[in-house]
């Protein structure tokens, strides 16, 4: 699952493009569905199918504009299981998602795709 582009509001991946306000990029599929329950304040309980996956790393993607939210306690408390957690705005974290897919990283990307 590589991203060839992004766009506010849009994602290129593997050379199919999704339109959505939020995205979750799994080793097998993309979930297009995802949603924060509390809008631009990411929780644990957002990541909780992430978690599933055993991943090393969650990169997550705050938006065009940064508004995403990730409070200290979130990333503490998945470094506690053992994830590395790198939050960028979104641009920067789908560059560093396909660095890191590159290196042959268990990587998962939560992206928010619009503001």
């Amino acid at each position: 699952m590589r991203i060839d582009e992004y766009k506010f509001g849009k994602i290129i991946i593997n050379g199919v493009s999704y339109e959505s306000t939020n995205i979750v990029i799994f080793p097998d599929h993309v979930d297009t569905s995802w949603w924060m329950k509390e809008g631009h304040k990411l929780t644990l309980d957002d990541l909780r199918e992430v978690l599933r996956y055993k991943p090393e790393v969650i990169v997550i993607g705050t938006g065009a504009y940064g508004l995403v939210k990730v409070s200290g306690n979130i990333i503490s408390s998945l470094e506690s299981k053992g994830i590395k957690v790198i939050v960028k705005r979104t641009d920067e974290a789908c560059k560093e998602f396909n660095r890191l897919l590159s290196k042959g990283v268990r990587v998962i990307a939560a992206l928010h795709l619009t503001c």
